[in-house]
């Protein structure tokens, strides 16, 4: 190992914990020891450990429940239980519990090493495993799952293609749902780094506290909780894109240093004096007018043209409604083999409702409206019964005076919004897991929302 593996030994008998601790001391592991589960929970607050060595019988409690705290608030930590008792049951526990491995006294000195350094890399493997798995993300990725038919799509389709073929940098603009993600995958997927990472960070659900180590990523001790060395984004990205969603939302003092970044092409881990190089394209989009955003001072102006090398303006789906029905066969065709049923289509009156609806959450409201009404339908057939109550609005409105209100559309989708996730925390009876389900949305993007709408509720 280049490093010091650091452990911890959890043991309340003195002779065998100190016995331990010269051991790996002089085997050249940094170790400490803790006689309590107190001791040890209150060390882990600021410190970290590689692994753990958990004795099974201890004053206070046992090793088994140490170890299932320990999996559910640190899961990277490995552990090693070690017991007195060779029982094949008590192993057993020991390993559904979260243990790596298992040891019987007395312990022999070469054998608890080689566990300990097993241990380690085991947990390395997991976290390249997690870093892989967000790096590949949707690698699977096919322009036909991505439906236009309409004469604007197809050229930004068109342009997205072309795009991708440099090496510049795209601000994609448009309303939420209306399909920037899919046109970032497309340049990515269309270009010379198809074959690289394309790695996609959501700046909005990030607190705003950890977007830089998030971003440039950090050393260990860089900051309080930093308890190992995280690779940032740009890191991951190495070779390909990364899709910056929600770039408005990146906080003055971090767009001065993502400029730095993005014009060195060096990113440098918080904590760290030494630069890393990076070659990453920069695909970024946002819902926002960052013109005016400029022009208020809520967003540099030279962050701005740096990224607006190529705009790319995704029209909202209200502009585009030749599209609902090929959508609507498309959803219900992907919902229909997720949920393992035959639903054959919509009826007309389904099709005359969704046209005169304005969609203030674009693509992915309908979506979630075909979803719920595949899942609900036992006809066969999906009827305007299935799918009203699920609208922003209800029938009655007057959907086709709704583009002419006379408050902004900002402040209209708001309200909207608003109104949708109440209902939502309504049916779900106040658990934001699953109306964060009812909405399609992830719990943590759901509690952004709740704090941004200052929506309050009877949660549970």
């Amino acid at each position: 190992m280049s490093r010091s593996i650091k452990v911890g030994i959890i043991e309340d008998e003195k002779l065998q914990r100190e016995l331990l601790k010269d051991i790996l001391s002089l085997s050249g592991f940094n170790v400490k020891t803790f006689s309590t589960s107190e001791e040890l929970f209150e060390s882990l607050e600021s410190d970290f450990f590689d692994v753990l060595i958990v004795d099974y019988r201890l004053k206070e409690t046992n090793g088994i429940e140490i170890l299932k705290a320990i999996k559910k608030r640190y899961p990277f930590i490995q552990m090693i239980l070690v017991t007195a008792y060779g029982d094949v049951e008590l192993a057993v526990q020991a390993m559904k519990a979260g243990a790596f491995d298992f040891l019987q006294k007395p312990i022999k000195k070469d054998e608890l090493i080689v566990r300990i350094k097993k241990a380690v890399e085991f947990m390395e493997i997991k976290r390249e495993l997690k870093e892989l798995r967000e790096r590949v993300g949707e690698s699977s990725f096919n322009i036909d799952n991505f439906v236009y038919k309409s004469p604007l799509m197809e050229n930004i389709v068109k342009m997205a293609i072309k795009v991708a073929k440099s090496n510049a940098n795209v601000l994609i603009i448009g309303e939420t749902g209306t399909g920037k993600e899919k046109i970032a995958e497309i340049i990515h997927y269309s270009s010379d780094r198809a074959n690289q990472p394309f790695i996609k960070v959501n700046i909005s659900a990030i607190p705003e506290t950890l977007i830089e180590s998030e971003l440039f990523g950090a050393e260990r001790g860089a900051y309080t909780g930093a308890d190992r060395r995280i690779k940032g984004k740009f890191e991951a990205a190495n070779g390909g894109t990364l899709f910056l969603d929600e770039i408005a939302e990146i906080p003055l003092v971090t767009q001065a240093k993502l400029l730095r970044v993005i014009q060195d092409k060096k990113v440098t881990r918080l904590g760290s004096s030494t630069p890393i190089e990076t070659d990453v394209r920069i695909i970024a989009a946002t819902n926002k007018n960052l013109e005016k955003l400029v022009k208020e001072k809520k967003f540099r102006d030279d962050f701005y043209y740096r990224l607006n090398v190529i705009k790319i303006e995704v029209p909202p789906l209200r502009e585009r409604k030749e599209e609902i029905p090929y959508l609507v066969d498309y959803f219900i065709k992907k919902f229909n083999e997720r949920e393992n049923k035959n639903i054959k289509g919509v009826s007309r009156d389904v099709i005359k409702l969704l046209n005169r609806y304005n969609f203030p959450g674009n693509i992915r409201e309908l979506e979630n409206i075909i979803e719920r009404g595949v899942v609900l339908n036992e006809t066969g057939v999906i009827e305007k019964e299935d799918i009203a109550s699920f609208l922003a609005v209800n029938d009655s409105d007057d959907f086709e005076n709704f583009d002419t209100l006379e408050e902004p559309l900002p402040l209209v989708i708001e309200k909207i919004e608003k109104k949708l996730i109440l209902k939502a925390l309504e049916k779900s009876g106040g658990v934001k897991t699953k109306a964060a389900r009812l909405l399609g949305i992830s719990e943590r993007v759901l509690r952004y929302k709740i704090n941004q709408l200052g929506i309050n509720y009877p949660f549970k």
